[in-house]
């Protein structure tokens, strides 16, 4: 996607000897803008948003992530001949490299929000109904080269790297929908004129057709993947495998434990004074380097959503002591604490919340104790400020 986002405008309209002379001067643009990115970026943009951020002002930082996003994209289309898309790309990769990046990203929050829905709305907008009554046959024939084409090409893919059938099938329906992207080289290529408007309608029913169809594909590849894997292995297995759970990941073996769900800045602290305490600890965490550095610790961790009711299984909630879900996100910590509570009555659960509307929410989903961080530094204060006086609880 890089690439095409990057040729399309310099080879548009282009042909014959001016190709190559073409093709060399865009490279050369990106590689110096990626060069200047790398060189000067990298300690001028980290830099800035350490500044921001010492004035304590949280309206400045979230002004000074955007003018950054926006003063690089701009800044690269013109400089460059790079597109804004690709110039915020690498905005954001530079923002990475910030100590300040997830800060950065929780404050962009609403705007990605913004822009996500003001962007499909204005798909919605440039989407023609009568293309499905005009070019019926051409509708169906751009909905088959997305569907069977990703889903072959994907097949194929991981087939060719030894993956298992029903796991590759399963890969490839997820992969058979197009989205975003697609409507992104849509424009471009009416902007640039490449494409005429009948390419952009049809492109956009066939994306619409195939995100409605995505579902009722998945679920026949699921059913169908494991049989097919049964016919082309020798000796079939007798009983059908569990999709679900993870065969890699065996449930763990510990009782009266605590599983502890998020290894962020919250659950890294209690999960170190648990392990210093020798209480057994299970980790739930979607974040693979995050696992890999828990299992090398020798703490036993599982990659996964700790929403999915199998996750917890794995995680034999059922027979643990207690659950911590440190995760910021009420709504998720809430599911997680209605199948622990059903699937373990007793078991003690303790969650995270930002506002009293989040603890009467958790409380309302089996959490014993909804714990908000602003109620907790208060006491904290009061504590050191009246350390006689034992601060009522609200």
């Amino acid at each position: 996607m890089v690439l095409v986002l990057v040729l399309l405008p310099g080879l548009a309209g282009l042909g014959g000897s001016h190709f190559l002379s073409a093709l060399a001067i865009t490279f050369g643009k990106l590689i110096a803008f990626v060069v200047l990115m790398l060189l000067v970026g990298r300690r001028v943009i980290p830099w800035m948003l350490h500044y921001v951020a010492h004035t304590g002002s949280r309206e400045l930082f979230r002004l000074a992530v955007l003018a950054i996003a926006l003063g690089v994209a701009y800044g690269a289309a013109q400089l460059f001949g790079v597109s804004l898309a690709l110039g915020a790309f690498f905005a954001g990769v530079i923002l990475s490299e910030s100590e300040l990046a997830h800060q950065a990203a929780q404050e962009s929050l609403p705007l990605r929000d913004a822009f996500a829905v003001l962007f499909f709305v204005s798909m919605g907008m440039l989407f023609n109904p009568m293309i499905l009554v005009q070019e019926p046959l051409s509708v169906l024939g751009v909905v088959a080269i997305i569907l069977i084409g990703n889903t072959v090409i994907a097949l194929g893919i991981q087939l060719a790297l030894r993956q298992p059938f029903a796991e590759s099938l399963t890969v490839a329906a997820n992969l058979s929908q197009i989205g975003e992207f697609s409507f992104i080289l849509a424009n471009l290529g009416m902007a640039l004129g490449l494409m005429v408007p009948l390419g952009r309608d049809l492109i956009l029913a066939g994306a619409i057709l195939s995100i409605l169809l995505h579902p009722a594909l998945l679920a026949v590849t699921t059913r169908l993947g494991p049989r097919l894997d049964q016919r082309r292995r020798q000796p079939a297995p007798a009983t059908a495998p569990e999709p679900m759970r993870p065969r890699s990941i065996p449930s763990t073996a510990l009782t009266n434990h605590t599983v502890l769900i998020g290894y962020g800045r919250v659950g890294r602290l209690v999960g170190e004074a648990l392990a210093s305490a020798h209480r057994p600890l299970v980790v739930i965490e979607d974040k693979q380097d995050l696992i890999e550095q828990l299992r090398s610790q020798g703490v036993e961790a599982i990659l996964g959503n700790a929403a999915a009711p199998d996750v917890l299984k794995v995680a034999n909630i059922a027979r643990a002591a207690s659950l911590v879900v440190a995760i910021p996100n009420g709504f998720e910590a809430g599911q997680i604490a209605e199948q622990a509570r059903a699937a373990n009555p007793t078991i003690e659960i303790i969650a995270r919340a930002h506002s009293d509307a989040e603890v009467e929410h958790l409380r309302h989903y089996g959490v014993d104790l909804a714990i908000m961080g602003e109620r907790e530094i208060a006491r904290g204060m009061i504590g050191r400020l009246l350390p006689a006086i034992e601060p009522a609880s609200p």
